[in-house]
């Protein structure tokens, strides 16, 4: 399952740009996992991952 932690997320957008079809900036200005994309196995979600500046997408 796909997760991000909004305590963490600082909004910088990596995971959205490096993994589209999974995550996206909601209005808040946080990344989040797109609906129905919770248990995306894509490749680009452990980029999104390993990318992430604060450690806040978990999978």
């Amino acid at each position: 399952m796909v997760k991000i932690d909004q305590e963490k997320c600082i909004g910088c957008g990596s995971c959205s740009a490096v993994c589209e079809k999974v995550f996206e900036i909601g209005d808040d200005m946080k990344a989040r996992v797109k609906k129905g994309q919770e248990k995306s196995k894509l490749p680009c979600v452990k980029e999104a991952i390993d990318i992430c500046t604060v450690q806040a997408i978990k999978a």
